[in-house]
């Protein structure tokens, strides 16, 4: 039995990703310890207008957050493409909660770093309004860059899977029904 974050990064309170990490929750408790977050029901203040120069106190729910995430074992991220990469409020809760002390520690002045989500895995669950392949392979697949990469490996969380939906603007309800078959699939072969 594994502990199992998942994370609707969509703000919007009904939208796709919130049906599939439902999907996703649904079938993985079945199996698992699970807990799931909907970035939509956060308050929080988005900007670290300081960066990390002058501390901001995290409100409660960025707290509650960061215990999720601590938690976990995997982390589940069910996120649209906007503008190419993840939406504001989603980069926002990781800015103010990926902080040094939290995600990474500098070590030797700040160019060396010390991981601290290490033992962790990911999967990312990706929808977005044009076709898969043609985001991935002529628009440069920046949301699987900044999580996979820039985020994920830099705090020391190993990224198992990628799955892309889309488009979900001209899907009809048999497709989006394969979709949700597939979510079930993956959360049954943690």
């Amino acid at each position: 039995m594994k502990k199992i974050l998942v994370i609707n990064a969509n703000p919007k309170s009904i939208s796709m990703c919130k049906s599939i990490a439902e999907h996703y929750f649904n079938e993985a408790r079945l199996k698992h310890d699970v807990k799931k977050i909907d970035i939509s029901a956060m308050d929080f203040k988005l900007n670290l207008s300081e960066g990390y120069d002058k501390e901001l106190p995290l409100e409660p729910d960025l707290l509650s957050f960061q215990k999720m995430i601590q938690w976990s074992e995997h982390i589940v991220i069910v996120s649209p493409v906007w503008w190419g990469s993840i939406p504001a409020k989603f980069k926002g809760a990781i800015d103010r909660t990926f902080l040094p002390g939290f995600a990474f520690k500098y070590n030797g002045g700040k160019s060396a770093i010390e991981k601290l989500l290490t033992g962790r895995t990911s999967e990312l669950i990706i929808t977005l309004d044009t076709p898969p392949f043609w985001y991935k392979y002529f628009q440069g697949n920046l949301i699987y860059k900044q999580l996979k990469r820039a985020i994920l490996e830099f705090s020391g969380i190993r990224n198992k899977s990628s799955t892309y939906f889309g488009p979900v603007l001209s899907s009809n309800k048999h497709t989006r029904e394969k979709w949700f078959k597939k979510v079930e699939s993956l959360a049954n072969n943690i």
